[in-house]
Protein backbone atom coordinates (compact mmCIF):
# COMPACT_ATOMS: atom_id res chain seq x y z
CA UNK A 1 0.00 0.00 0.00
CA UNK A 2 1.13 3.65 -1.02
CA UNK A 3 0.95 5.88 2.17
CA UNK A 4 0.70 9.58 0.79
CA UNK A 5 1.51 12.31 2.91
CA UNK A 6 0.26 15.16 3.90
CA UNK A 7 1.98 18.92 3.20
CA UNK A 8 2.50 18.92 7.16
CA UNK A 9 3.86 15.42 7.21
CA UNK A 10 6.59 15.97 4.16
CA UNK A 11 7.18 19.12 6.21
CA UNK A 12 8.15 17.26 9.01
CA UNK A 13 10.36 14.33 7.05
CA UNK A 14 12.45 17.41 6.30
CA UNK A 15 14.59 17.29 9.65
CA UNK A 16 15.71 13.73 9.32
CA UNK A 17 15.92 14.63 5.55
CA UNK A 18 18.54 17.09 6.79
CA UNK A 19 20.16 15.40 8.79
CA UNK A 20 20.47 12.43 6.71
CA UNK A 21 22.01 14.81 3.95
CA UNK A 22 24.51 17.09 6.49
CA UNK A 23 25.93 13.27 7.55
CA UNK A 24 25.99 12.06 4.07
CA UNK A 25 28.30 15.39 3.05
CA UNK A 26 30.38 15.31 5.93
CA UNK A 27 31.08 12.25 5.95
CA UNK A 28 32.39 12.34 2.39
CA UNK A 29 34.39 15.67 3.36
CA UNK A 30 36.76 13.14 5.28
CA UNK A 31 37.44 10.51 2.41
CA UNK A 32 40.65 9.66 1.57
CA UNK A 33 43.73 7.24 0.94
CA UNK A 34 44.37 5.51 4.45
CA UNK A 35 41.09 5.85 6.28
CA UNK A 36 38.96 3.37 6.73
CA UNK A 37 35.08 2.96 6.54
CA UNK A 38 35.11 1.74 9.82
CA UNK A 39 36.09 5.33 10.82
CA UNK A 40 33.68 6.82 8.40
CA UNK A 41 30.64 5.14 10.05
CA UNK A 42 32.29 6.05 13.76
CA UNK A 43 31.84 9.70 12.65
CA UNK A 44 28.38 9.27 10.52
CA UNK A 45 26.77 7.73 13.53
CA UNK A 46 28.48 10.67 16.32
CA UNK A 47 26.86 12.90 14.03
CA UNK A 48 23.38 11.69 13.43
CA UNK A 49 23.34 11.64 17.41
CA UNK A 50 24.67 14.83 18.10
CA UNK A 51 21.79 16.30 15.83
CA UNK A 52 19.05 14.96 17.51
CA UNK A 53 18.55 11.51 15.53
CA UNK A 54 19.19 7.91 15.46
CA UNK A 55 21.06 5.93 12.58
CA UNK A 56 18.55 4.28 10.75
CA UNK A 57 20.59 1.71 9.14
CA UNK A 58 22.21 0.50 12.10
CA UNK A 59 20.67 -3.04 13.41
CA UNK A 60 18.36 -2.63 10.29
CA UNK A 61 17.52 -6.39 9.37
CA UNK A 62 20.78 -7.08 11.74
CA UNK A 63 22.96 -4.55 9.52
CA UNK A 64 26.01 -3.66 11.44
CA UNK A 65 26.65 -0.30 10.65
CA UNK A 66 25.55 3.08 10.87
CA UNK A 67 25.96 4.06 6.70
CA UNK A 68 26.68 1.52 3.80
CA UNK A 69 30.57 1.57 2.20
CA UNK A 70 30.76 0.08 -0.72
CA UNK A 71 33.94 0.04 -2.57
CA UNK A 72 35.07 -0.10 -5.98
CA UNK A 73 32.62 -3.09 -7.30
CA UNK A 74 30.35 -2.99 -4.70
CA UNK A 75 27.35 -1.96 -5.87
CA UNK A 76 25.81 -1.33 -2.58
CA UNK A 77 24.94 -2.50 1.14
CA UNK A 78 28.99 -2.76 2.01
CA UNK A 79 29.50 -3.03 5.83
CA UNK A 80 31.78 -0.90 7.22
CA UNK A 81 35.32 -2.34 8.89
CA UNK A 82 38.57 -1.34 10.35
CA UNK A 83 39.91 -3.74 8.21
CA UNK A 84 38.49 -1.73 4.67
CA UNK A 85 41.11 1.04 3.94
CA UNK A 86 40.33 3.42 1.36
CA UNK A 87 42.96 3.58 -1.51
CA UNK A 88 44.08 6.16 -4.11
CA UNK A 89 42.19 5.99 -6.88
CA UNK A 90 39.28 3.64 -5.32
CA UNK A 91 35.79 4.92 -5.15
CA UNK A 92 33.39 4.55 -2.04
CA UNK A 93 29.83 5.01 -2.37
CA UNK A 94 28.36 5.76 1.27
CA UNK A 95 24.67 5.36 2.12
CA UNK A 96 23.47 7.35 5.18
CA UNK A 97 20.21 8.04 6.95
CA UNK A 98 18.28 9.29 9.95
CA UNK A 99 15.10 9.03 11.69
CA UNK A 100 13.81 11.87 13.77
CA UNK A 101 10.39 12.09 15.23
CA UNK A 102 9.43 8.97 13.53
CA UNK A 103 10.16 9.87 9.97
CA UNK A 104 13.23 8.55 8.25
CA UNK A 105 15.85 9.98 5.51
CA UNK A 106 17.70 8.35 3.18
CA UNK A 107 20.24 9.48 0.65
CA UNK A 108 23.77 8.08 -1.00
CA UNK A 109 26.41 9.31 -3.21
CA UNK A 110 29.78 7.80 -4.97
CA UNK A 111 33.28 9.85 -3.87
CA UNK A 112 36.22 9.36 -5.35
CA UNK A 113 39.26 8.85 -3.13
CA UNK A 114 41.97 10.76 -4.57
CA UNK A 115 42.72 10.72 -8.42
CA UNK A 116 40.33 7.97 -10.38
CA UNK A 117 40.32 7.01 -14.04
CA UNK A 118 39.07 9.49 -16.57
CA UNK A 119 35.99 5.96 -17.51
CA UNK A 120 35.39 5.68 -13.66
CA UNK A 121 34.83 10.08 -13.05
CA UNK A 122 32.26 9.83 -16.11
CA UNK A 123 30.48 6.89 -14.59
CA UNK A 124 29.90 9.27 -11.45
CA UNK A 125 29.31 12.07 -13.31
CA UNK A 126 26.58 10.25 -15.15
CA UNK A 127 24.86 8.60 -12.16
CA UNK A 128 24.50 11.83 -10.42
CA UNK A 129 23.03 13.06 -13.46
CA UNK A 130 20.57 10.08 -13.36
CA UNK A 131 19.56 10.42 -10.47
CA UNK A 132 18.87 14.19 -11.04
CA UNK A 133 16.62 13.47 -13.96
CA UNK A 134 14.71 11.11 -12.08
CA UNK A 135 14.25 13.46 -9.57
CA UNK A 136 12.75 15.90 -11.97
CA UNK A 137 10.35 13.34 -13.69
CA UNK A 138 8.77 12.41 -10.02
CA UNK A 139 5.95 14.71 -11.05
CA UNK A 140 2.15 14.32 -10.24
CA UNK A 141 0.19 13.12 -13.81
CA UNK A 142 3.63 10.99 -14.84
CA UNK A 143 3.78 7.40 -14.40
CA UNK A 144 6.86 5.33 -12.59
CA UNK A 145 8.24 3.62 -15.45
CA UNK A 146 9.02 7.41 -16.79
CA UNK A 147 11.43 7.75 -14.00
CA UNK A 148 13.08 4.56 -14.41
CA UNK A 149 13.22 5.68 -18.52
CA UNK A 150 14.90 8.59 -18.14
CA UNK A 151 17.45 6.60 -16.05
CA UNK A 152 18.33 3.97 -17.79
CA UNK A 153 18.09 5.95 -21.36
CA UNK A 154 21.19 8.21 -20.38
CA UNK A 155 23.03 5.09 -18.78
CA UNK A 156 22.86 2.97 -21.44
CA UNK A 157 23.31 6.04 -24.28
CA UNK A 158 26.64 6.31 -22.02
CA UNK A 159 27.64 2.96 -22.22
CA UNK A 160 26.96 1.97 -18.64
CA UNK A 161 25.41 -1.43 -17.19
CA UNK A 162 21.86 -0.42 -15.22
CA UNK A 163 21.30 -2.64 -12.00
CA UNK A 164 17.86 -4.55 -12.35
CA UNK A 165 17.68 -6.42 -9.18
CA UNK A 166 18.34 -3.39 -6.70
CA UNK A 167 15.90 -0.69 -6.55
CA UNK A 168 14.85 2.51 -4.93
CA UNK A 169 11.54 3.07 -2.92
CA UNK A 170 8.97 4.28 -1.14
CA UNK A 171 9.56 5.93 2.30
CA UNK A 172 8.20 7.61 5.19
CA UNK A 173 7.90 5.99 9.26
CA UNK A 174 9.34 2.97 7.47
CA UNK A 175 12.78 2.87 5.49
CA UNK A 176 11.15 0.85 2.99
CA UNK A 177 7.69 1.62 1.60
CA UNK A 178 5.61 0.37 -1.65
CA UNK A 179 5.92 1.43 -4.03
CA UNK A 180 9.50 -0.08 -6.24
CA UNK A 181 11.01 2.16 -8.14
CA UNK A 182 13.18 0.75 -10.67
CA UNK A 183 15.87 2.43 -12.24
CA UNK A 184 14.73 0.69 -15.60
CA UNK A 185 11.29 1.47 -17.44
CA UNK A 186 8.79 2.28 -20.54
CA UNK A 187 7.55 5.46 -20.72
CA UNK A 188 3.85 5.87 -19.68
CA UNK A 189 3.74 2.66 -18.20
CA UNK A 190 3.52 1.55 -14.03
CA UNK A 191 1.18 3.56 -11.48
CA UNK A 192 0.24 6.94 -12.04
CA UNK A 193 2.38 9.73 -9.52
CA UNK A 194 0.51 11.39 -7.08
CA UNK A 195 1.43 14.74 -4.73
CA UNK A 196 1.78 13.23 -1.02
CA UNK A 197 4.35 10.20 -2.91
CA UNK A 198 8.05 10.13 -1.00
CA UNK A 199 10.33 8.08 -2.72
CA UNK A 200 14.07 7.80 -2.58
CA UNK A 201 15.38 7.68 -5.81
CA UNK A 202 18.70 5.94 -6.17
CA UNK A 203 20.59 4.92 -9.57
CA UNK A 204 22.94 1.93 -9.34
CA UNK A 205 24.98 2.11 -12.36
CA UNK A 206 27.91 -0.26 -13.57
CA UNK A 207 30.91 0.90 -15.78
CA UNK A 208 30.37 -2.69 -17.31
CA UNK A 209 27.41 -5.10 -17.05
CA UNK A 210 24.35 -4.93 -15.30
CA UNK A 211 24.18 -8.15 -13.86
CA UNK A 212 25.38 -8.61 -9.89
CA UNK A 213 26.26 -11.27 -7.58
CA UNK A 214 25.74 -12.38 -4.45
CA UNK A 215 25.34 -11.42 -0.97
CA UNK A 216 27.82 -13.87 0.17
CA UNK A 217 28.83 -14.97 3.44
CA UNK A 218 27.97 -11.22 4.84
CA UNK A 219 24.62 -11.59 3.50
CA UNK A 220 24.72 -8.17 2.35
CA UNK A 221 27.37 -6.88 0.40
CA UNK A 222 26.04 -6.96 -3.32
CA UNK A 223 29.00 -6.51 -6.12
CA UNK A 224 29.30 -6.38 -9.99
CA UNK A 225 29.54 -9.88 -11.92
CA UNK A 226 32.68 -8.22 -13.39
CA UNK A 227 34.52 -6.69 -11.37
CA UNK A 228 33.66 -3.07 -12.90
CA UNK A 229 33.12 -0.20 -10.95
CA UNK A 230 29.85 0.84 -9.33
CA UNK A 231 28.15 4.27 -8.56
CA UNK A 232 25.06 5.08 -6.77
CA UNK A 233 23.28 8.13 -5.98
CA UNK A 234 20.06 8.74 -3.80
CA UNK A 235 17.59 11.67 -3.14
CA UNK A 236 14.43 11.72 -0.90
CA UNK A 237 12.25 13.21 -2.98
CA UNK A 238 8.16 14.42 -2.64
CA UNK A 239 6.15 14.46 -4.95
CA UNK A 240 4.45 18.29 -4.61
CA UNK A 241 1.70 20.08 -6.52
CA UNK A 242 4.60 22.44 -7.17
CA UNK A 243 7.01 19.74 -8.46
CA UNK A 244 9.69 17.49 -6.80
CA UNK A 245 10.92 18.40 -3.55
CA UNK A 246 14.24 16.71 -2.32
CA UNK A 247 13.96 16.32 1.47
CA UNK A 248 17.54 15.16 2.22
CA UNK A 249 18.90 18.89 1.53
CA UNK A 250 20.92 20.59 4.33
Amino acid sequence: MIHLKSVAEIEAMKEAGRVSAKALRKTGELVRPGISTLELDRFAENLIRMEGGVPAFLGYGGFKGSICSSVNDQIVHGIPSREVILREGDIISIDTGAIIGGWVGDNAATFAVGEIAPETARLLAVTEQCMLKGVDTARTGNRLGDIGYVVQHLAESEGFGVVREYVGHGIGHDMHEDPNVPNFGRKGHGIRLKKGMVLAIEPMINLGSHKTRGPFDDRWTVYTADGAPSAHFEKTVAITEDGPLILTAE
